[in-house]
């Protein structure tokens, strides 16, 4: 029984269970249900005590009571990726409880030949799809045994890979007991993270990264991947989660192309690591939001 290591608990996040647990309702209790029930979500991925509490206004907006099946689609930050690669664990440990891997999913995408396989120390050195698991085992608690997760771990895809792969998945998207978790923190700003995007028009620096930020979250708002895409050229907003947001552009893109278009994204929250006054200054942004299917 091959099982994926919490590696970042005790790091990133506390690895006590009642205290992790405490966290969570604590945070979920602060954010309001009001662009439900999401279909798929956007979240941050960073350590919780800068992103936890801008996370739950996601997380708030889950049905536990119809999820059956957990898509979490996560960029990869150490190895080159050219696809996208589904895990080789059976089950991903969480301070909270173990979640199970469901393998019937993964040997349909293996099926499709699109996908490679993340071997474990790739798996458990990654924290895009790690940040997600308490979260996850939190607001499904009261549903433990119901449910399986499929983590996905995104690579450098092209607008036409992302919309391939968005495609692929979006029979599944479709599927009202599945959710979406994509992770994404959005601008990465500083001279440590090579970019120093600032129009001195708006003011303070982390005024023009809230601009920018939030030009973009407007965009994604649209559901247009090809406006998405023309924003990050223009911009090159350093959004680690563009690959993964990319794809749930695309797959939401093939079902309007199917003709079902009654799905609202909304973002719900912003907040930023810090507020950088100057050029020596260096923060990280946070979005969340929801995507709703109307029925």
């Amino acid at each position: 029984m091959s099982a994926r290591r919490a590696t970042h608990a005790g790091s990133w996040y506390t690895d006590s269970g009642t205290e992790l647990s405490r966290q969570l309702d604590r945070w979920l209790g602060a954010a309001d249900l009001s662009h439900g029930p999401a279909r798929a979500i956007i979240a941050p991925h960073a350590g919780y005590t800068y992103c936890g509490a801008c996370g739950a206004f996601a997380y708030r907006q889950v049905s536990p009571v119809v999820v059956k099946r957990i898509f979490i689609l996560g960029p990869s930050h150490h190895v080159r990726l050219r696809g996208c690669a589904l895990s080789v664990a059976k089950k991903y440990r969480t301070p909270l409880y173990d979640l199970k891997i469901d393998s019937q999913i993964n040997a349909e995408l293996e099926k499709t030949g699109q996908f490679s396989w993340m071997d474990m120390k790739t798996d458990e050195d990654e924290h895009s799809i790690e940040m997600h698991l308490p979260y996850i085992a939190k607001v499904m608690e009261d549903y433990k045994d119901q449910f399986t997760i499929v983590p996905i771990l995104v690579g450098s895809l092209n607008p036409e890979q992302e919309a391939q792969y968005g495609s692929l998945l979006s029979p599944y998207l479709m599927d009202p007991t599945n959710l979406f978790v994509i992770s994404s923190d959005f601008c990465h700003w500083g001279q440590r993270f090579s970019y120093t995007y600032y129009d001195r028009s708006c003011g303070a620096i982390h005024k023009s990264i809230e601009k920018l930020d939030k030009q973009g979250m407007d965009i994604i708002e649209t559901l247009s991947p090809h406006s998405f895409t023309e924003y990050l050229r223009k911009y090159n907003n350093t959004i680690c989660g563009r690959h993964p947001i990319g794809v749930m552009l695309g797959a939401v893109k093939a079902l309007q192309d199917q003709g079902y278009d009654k799905m609202s994204f909304k973002f719900l929250k912003y907040a930023q690591s810090s507020q950088c006054q100057d050029m020596e200054d260096s923060s990280v942004s946070y979005a969340s939001g929801s995507l709703v299917f109307e029925m």
